[in-house]
C-alpha cells in the first residue's frame, strides 16, 4: 500500500512539471476578501478574476515565476511562484490611489467621466458592424464538443461501495484548469457542421455533417438537455440566455445599470492595440457576470472576453458558469469568433466542497467564406431530415476531420464509457435515473416501456381510488410508428377502463402521420377551453389526489378517432380528425340530460356525436429533438397559434347534433428587458347551432390544490358555461428582479410571479331551452376576472400562488381566495 502511495505522488509530481498551477485568496489589509480582483501571470494574457469571496484558481501549460494581483483602489502586488503547484496563497493588497495613470474607482464606479464606459459606448456604436454582421452573406465550418464530468472526486468518493467493480473508471480522472477540481468524464458528444447565413434576408441554416455520441445516455432526454443547455448566443446582444434565464450581457446597452466598469490595462495583442476592461456586478443576486474583455482601439471589436456568473446569481442547480471567447483578426479589421468555451458546474449545493457535474462545451470555427449569395430555397428549413450515416462515421473519419485532436483523457472516454455500459451494476444505476427522468420503465429485449409510472394512482369521487397500468412500444427515439395503451380500475365504481392508440409516420420528410385510437374512461370535462384531439389525453383534474370541493361531475366517455397530420413547412402543422364519441354522466349526482323536442317533454341522457375537425397550428422558433413519430420540445418559450374548425355530422353513425365550432388559441412569451418574461394567452371561440351540456363550452375551473395553466383558480367545474367566449391570461415572471433589491430576502433567491386573467362569454337562448341537466346555465357576460401573486423558487422546487376573485363575488358558495402550489425543477 505504501508503495502505491509513493508511486501516486511520484506520478503526480511528474504531471505538474511543465505547467503552473496557482490558487488562493486575495484580501485587503484588514483581512477582508476582495471580490473581482484581477489575477494574472506576469507578461501574459492568462489570468482570472477572484470570486465573491476573494478566491481564485487557474493553471497554465507554461512555466511562470511571477503572479500579478491588482484591483482598483489598491496597490498592484507581484507574488513569486515556485515551479509547478502553488495553492493556498494568502495575498494582501494595500490601499492605493493611482493605477497606471487611469482614474481609479473603488466599489461602485461612476457612470460619468469613466474611460471604460466611453469605450463601451464605442462598442455599442460598432456592434452591428463587427464580425459576421459586416458581410451580406457568410458561411463557415463548425466543430462542437460537449462533455459532462462528475467533479470533486476524492478518495472517499472512489472508495464508496457503489463503485465496487467499477474502479477502472477512475483511470480517466483529470483536473480542471479553471477550478482546480478533479473530474471524471461520463458523457461526450461531437458535432461537425456547416453554417450559412444571410444578413440581408435575416436567414440562417446549419447543416450537420457528422455526430458522435457516447456516455451516460444517448436518448431523447440527454439530447434535449444538451440542446437547451447550450443554445447559441451573440456576446453583443443585450441579453444572453443560459438555462432558460436571461443574463445581462456586459456589452449590453443596459449594462451600465447593473455592472461596474474599470479600464484596467492596454497592450498589443496579435499586433493590435487593445484595451482591457474589468467588469463586475453592482448588486448581488442578479443574473449578471464578472470578468474582463480586451477590445481593439480602432474597430472597437472584442478580441477576447471572459464571463463568470456570480455565485449569488438567482439560478438553481448551477454553482458556476464560466465562458471564454477568442476572436481572430481577418484582413486587418475583421474580428471573427475563433473559439468559444463554456463550462458549467451543476450541483445541488453552491458550497465550495460540494460535488457536482461539469458541463463543458467547446466550439471552433474556421474556413470562413463571405458574400456568396444562396437561393431562397436553400434556406428553407427541412421539416424532418434524418440521415443515419451522419451518426455512424468511423473513428478514422473523426481523427481526420476534428478541428483539434482529443487530449489523452478525452480520447479514453469513448472506450471507458462503452465498457461501463456493459457493467451490470452501472446498468442498474442508469436504469433508475432513466425511470425517474422519463417516467417509463424500459424493457429493451421486448422493445416495450411500462408507464408513465406517475399516473399509476389517482382518485375522484366517482371511481374512488384508481389504479392504472400502461405502456408503449419503443425501439428507439426515432421510431416511425408507436402503439400506446393503458387499462385502469376504479375501486368505487368497480369498472375497468382502457385506452389504446397507434400512430404511423408514413412520410418522414413532411411528417405525414396517420393515427387511430379508442378510449373508454371517466373524465372531468371542461378543464380547457380549447379542445384536444389526443385520444389518450386525460385531464389532471380527472383523478387528482388532492382537490377541494366535490368532484362528482364526471363524464363517461367512449371516444374513437381517426386522424391525419402533416407538416408541410417547418413548425406549421395541419390536422384532420374524424371522431365518434358517446357521452353520459358517470355519477347519479350529475346529469347531461337534454330535451329532444321543442315541447320539452322528451329527454335523452346520452350524447352520440360524429365530428370532423380541421386544425392549423403554427409554432415559430419551436425547437424539438427527435425525428420519429414522437418528438420532445427543447423548451416552451415559443409562440403558439392554433386555429380549429369542427363540424358535427348529424345522422352519421346515429349522431345527434349538427353544429359548427370555431376556436382560436394564441400564446406568446415575451422577454421584457431585464424584468423577466411575460406570458400572454388569448383564447376565443364560438359554437354555431344547438348543443347540449356535453358539447358545450365550459369555463375551466380549478378545484385541485395545484397551479394548472389556463384554468381559473376561484371557479369550480361548471360554474360558467358558454357557447361563445373570449379569454385573456397575463402572467409575468420577474425571476427575482424585485426580491434581489430587498435585504434579507435577496439571499433566499425567491422569484416573483404576478398575473391577472379574465373571461367573457354568452349562452344562446336556444341552448338554454335544450338544457335538461338541472344545471343552471350561467355565462360570464359581465366578465369574470381574478388576479394572483406568487412566490417561486421556495427551497428551489416549490411555487405558491395566492389568488383573489375580482368579480361575481355574490355567486352562491363563491370562493373569494385560494392558495395554489406547484412543484418543479427549474434553473
Amino acid at each position: 500500500m505504501k508503495t502505491k502511495i509513493v508511486l501516486f505522488f511520484f506520478f503526480l509530481s511528474i504531471s505538474v512539471l511543465g505547467q503552473t498551477k496557482v490558487g488562493g485568496k486575495v484580501m485587503d489589509e484588514f483581512g477582508e476578501p476582495i471580490a473581482f480582483a484581477n489575477v494574472i501571470f506576469k507578461n501574459s494574457k492568462e489570468g482570472v478574476i477572484t470570486d465573491e469571496n476573494g478566491n481564485f484558481y487557474f493553471e497554465s501549460s507554461q512555466n511562470y515565476s511571477v503572479l500579478v494581483v491588482s484591483y482598483v483602489g489598491y496597490e498592484k502586488k507581484e507574488i513569486s511562484l515556485k515551479p509547478g503547484l502553488n495553492t493556498g496563497l494568502k495575498i494582501q493588497l494595500q490601499s492605493g490611489t493611482v493605477l497606471r495613470e487611469v482614474v481609479v474607482y473603488k466599489g461602485k464606479t461612476s457612470k460619468k467621466n469613466n474611460p471604460a464606459i466611453d469605450i463601451l459606448r464605442k462598442i455599442w456604436e460598432r456592434r452591428r458592424k463587427n464580425g459576421l454582421k459586416m458581410f451580406k452573406q457568410y458561411e463557415y465550418d463548425k466543430y462542437e464538443k460537449v462533455e459532462f464530468d462528475i467533479n470533486t472526486i476524492d478518495s472517499a468518493f472512489m472508495n464508496n461501495k457503489a463503485f465496487k467493480g467499477l474502479e477502472f473508471v477512475f483511470n480517466q480522472i483529470d483536473t480542471s484548469s479553471i477550478s482546480g477540481k478533479t473530474f471524471l468524464p461520463i458523457f461526450i458528444n461531437e458535432t461537425l457542421s456547416e453554417v450559412y447565413g444571410d444578413n440581408e434576408d435575416k436567414k440562417y441554416k446549419e447543416i450537420t455533417k457528422a455526430n458522435k455520441n457516447s456516455g451516460f445516455g444517448s436518448g431523447d432526454g440527454v439530447n434535449t438537455f444538451i440542446k437547451d443547455l447550450y443554445a447559441d448566443f451573440d456576446i453583443y446582444d443585450n441579453y444572453l440566455k443560459f438555462f432558460d434565464k436571461d443574463f445581462v450581457s456586459p456589452l449590453s446597452r443596459t449594462g451600465i445599470n447593473v455592472y461596474n466598469y474599470v479600464l484596467n490595462d492596454s497592450m498589443f495583442i496579435d499586433n493590435k492595440w487593445c484595451y482591457n476592461i474589468v467588469y463586475y456586478p453592482r448588486r448581488k443576486n442578479e443574473l449578471t457576470f464578472k470578468g474582463d474583455f480586451w477590445v481593439n482601439d480602432t474597430t472597437f471589436a472584442i478580441k477576447k472576453i471572459n464571463l463568470e456568473a456570480s455565485k449569488s446569481a438567482n439560478i438553481n442547480w448551477v454553482k458556476e458558469i464560466y465562458i471564454e471567447q477568442e476572436y481572430d483578426v481577418l484582413n486587418d479589421s475583421v474580428f471573427l469568433l475563433k473559439r468559444d468555451y463554456m463550462m458549467s458546474d451543476f450541483s445541488f449545493s453552491k458550497k465550495e466542497e460540494s460535488k457536482g457535474v461539469y458541463g463543458k462545451r467547446t466550439t471552433l470555427a474556421k474556413n470562413h467564406r463571405f458574400d456568396i449569395k444562396k437561393e431562397d430555397k436553400f434556406y428553407k428549413k427541412e421539416v424532418n431530415f434524418y440521415d443515419n450515416a451522419i451518426y455512424n462515421k468511423t473513428d478514422a473519419f473523426w481523427e481526420e476531420n476534428r478541428f483539434e485532436a482529443l487530449n489523452k483523457n478525452e480520447a479514453g472516454i469513448y472506450k471507458m464509457l462503452d465498457t461501463l455500459k456493459e457493467v451490470p451494476r452501472f446498468k442498474r444505476i442508469y436504469n433508475l435515473a432513466s425511470i425517474l427522468g422519463s417516467g417509463y420503465v424500459e424493457f429493451p429485449k421486448l422493445n416495450l416501456d411500462y408507464g408513465p409510472i406517475f399516473s399509476t394512482f389517482g382518485y375522484n369521487d366517482v371511481e374512488g381510488q384508481r389504479v392504472r397500468v400502461g405502456g408503449r412500444t419503443y425501439f428507439g427515439p426515432n421510431d416511425k410508428w408507436r402503439i400506446q395503451g393503458y387499462t385502469a380500475y376504479g375501486f368505487r365504481d368497480n369498472q375497468f377502463k382502457y385506452g389504446i392508440s397507434g400512430r404511423w409516420m408514413v412520410n418522414p420528410n413532411n411528417r405525414l402521420i396517420l393515427s387511430i385510437g379508442n378510449r373508454r374512461d371517466v373524465e372531468q370535462m371542461g378543464v380547457s377551453l380549447t379542445t384536444s384531439n389526443d385520444v389518450l389525453g386525460r385531464s389532471f383534474a380527472s383523478s387528482a389526489l388532492f382537490a377541494s370541493g366535490v368532484n362528482n361531475q364526471l363524464t363517461s366517455v367512449n371516444l374513437t378517432t381517426l386522424g391525419f397530420e402533416i407538416e408541410p413547412f417547418k413548425n406549421f402543422t395541419f390536422q384532420t380528425n374524424l371522431t365518434y364519441r358517446t357521452l353520459k354522466s358517470a355519477s347519479s349526482e350529475f346529469s347531461l340530460d337534454y330535451y329532444t323536442d321543442l315541447s320539452q317533454t322528451e329527454i335523452k341522457s346520452e350524447v352520440k356525436q360524429s365530428e370532423i375537425n380541421f386544425v392549423a397550428e403554427f409554432t415559430p422558433k419551436r425547437k424539438t429533438v427527435g425525428y420519429g413519430v414522437d418528438r420532445l420540445d427543447v423548451d416552451f418559450n415559443y409562440a403558439r397559434v392554433f386555429l380549429s374548425y369542427s363540424n358535427g355530422l348529424k345522422g352519421v353513425l346515429d349522431s345527434d347534433f349538427d353544429y359548427q365550432k370555431l376556436q382560436f388559441y394564441y400564446r406568446q412569451p415575451t422577454l421584457i428587458g431585464g424584468f423577466g418574461r411575460l406570458f400572454t394567452t388569448f383564447e376565443t371561440g364560438k359554437i354555431f347551432g344547438e348543443v347540449p351540456l356535453g358539447l358545450m363550452g365550459v369555463i375551466p375551473g380549478n378545484q385541485s390544490w395545484f397551479v394548472i395553466e389556463n384554468t381559473y383558480n376561484l371557479l369550480d367545474y361548471y360554474d360558467f358555461v358558454a357557447d361563445e367566449y373570449a379569454s385573456l391570461h397575463l402572467e409575468h415572471h420577474f425571476n427575482g428582479r424585485l426580491f434581489s433589491r430587498i435585504p434579507y430576502l435577496r439571499k433566499l433567491n425567491l422569484r416573483e410571479i404576478v398575473g391577472i386573467k379574465g373571461v367573457y362569454g354568452r349562452v344562446s337562448e336556444s341552448n338554454k331551452m335544450l338544457n335538461a341537466s338541472g344545471l343552471n346555465y350561467v355565462a360570464p357576460e359581465d366578465v369574470y376576472w381574478e388576479y394572483h401573486a406568487g412566490v417561486g423558487n421556495i427551497f428551489k422546487v416549490l411555487r405558491i400562488d395566492f389568488a383573489w376573485r375580482g368579480s361575481y363575488l355574490e355567486m352562491p358558495d363563491a370562493r373569494k381566495f385560494a392558495v395554489r402550489a406547484s412543484f418543479g425543477f427549474y434553473f
